[in-house]
């Protein structure tokens, strides 16, 4: 007897009509609202591009680009530093990572912009003779180096928690196979431990640099011209604060946006090794479509 097929029903997902349902309701509560709000959406355009608001863009990527690549290269020696098997280097590391994570960013900051108050002048003498380095505090820690300080040391400790992390994710029998082979410490990991540690280093590291790229913002309190100190001097000549700081928003969203791509096309790269052939065969089955002829 010809077994008969078994008709396919869609399910109906109710819950999804009814969330989706909530959520348009809402943005468009939310652009209703913004359309009647006291704003001169006209002029945010040109916020963005005044000269004012185009240097503190430049100052934001550039501090946030330098404070990460400094705390990166830090991070890994402290990282390095705590793996080490000299008691001195480990509790060094460790005291490192426990006063800068421990310390909120802004006291850094405000510590080393006020730097002068206790060390007037910085002399660093030559051993024949002279100074390399002799002037004034105030000289040398700018605002915007004494911004760059406290970000990229602040940073520097949560790298090396997240450089540690994915060293130790590295199986010891990696390292034991590149020293049977005549690996070196140093070949061992520039060749066989950073590279399989960065699949598990880049996620959180992408999310960092957002978060630097936003968190330079605190560099407005002692007067560096990023984006946020940027709107306050176009708001405080034309007391228009929400349309300035939509423009100062629009620039945060294109910085991010682009790190974001970035970090995304990294993890790509370095995940590549992961894909294996189960893995490809897995979705290629899971690719298939139910055709209105199968049995059950």
């Amino acid at each position: 007897m010809a077994v008969e097929p078994l008709p396919i029903v869609r399910l109906r997902h109710w819950g999804r009509w009814l969330s989706a349902g909530i959520i348009v309701g809402l943005l468009a509560l939310v652009l209703v609202t913004l359309t009647r709000a006291q704003i001169d959406w006209a002029s945010v355009p040109d916020f963005v591009v005044y000269r004012v608001m185009l240097v503190g863009l430049v100052n934001t990527v550039l501090l946030a680009v330098i404070a990460q690549a400094v705390a990166i290269v830090l991070g890994i020696v402290i990282a390095l530093m705590r793996r080490s098997a000299n008691p001195v280097s480990r509790w060094f590391a460790g005291g490192y990572i426990w006063l800068f994570r421990g310390l909120p960013v802004l006291l850094q900051i405000l510590i080393w912009y006020n730097l002068a108050l206790v060390i007037p002048q910085i002399s660093i003498p030559l051993p024949f003779g002279g100074y390399l380095v002799d002037e004034p505090t105030n000289v040398l820690v700018s605002a915007f180096t004494a911004a760059l300080l406290g970000l990229a040391l602040n940073e520097s400790a949560y790298m090396a928690e997240i450089v540690r992390a994915g060293l130790n994710s590295v199986d010891s029998g990696q390292v034991e196979a590149a020293k049977s082979i005549g690996m070196g410490p140093a070949m061992t990991l520039r060749r066989v431990v950073l590279p399989q540690a960065m699949r598990v280093i880049i996620p959180p590291t992408g999310n960092d640099f957002v978060d630097m790229l936003k968190g330079t913002s605190i560099a407005s309190v002692i007067g560096v011209t990023e984006l946020l100190h940027a709107a306050n001097n176009i708001s405080s000549h034309n007391l228009l604060v929400m349309e300035t700081l939509f423009a100062a928003a629009v620039w945060y969203m294109v910085v991010v946006t682009i790190a974001s791509v970035g970090q995304h096309y990294l993890e790509r790269t370095f995940g590549g090794s992961e894909r294996s052939a189960a893995a490809q065969a897995g979705r290629a089955l899971r690719a298939i479509p139910l055709m209105r002829s199968a049995r059950v």
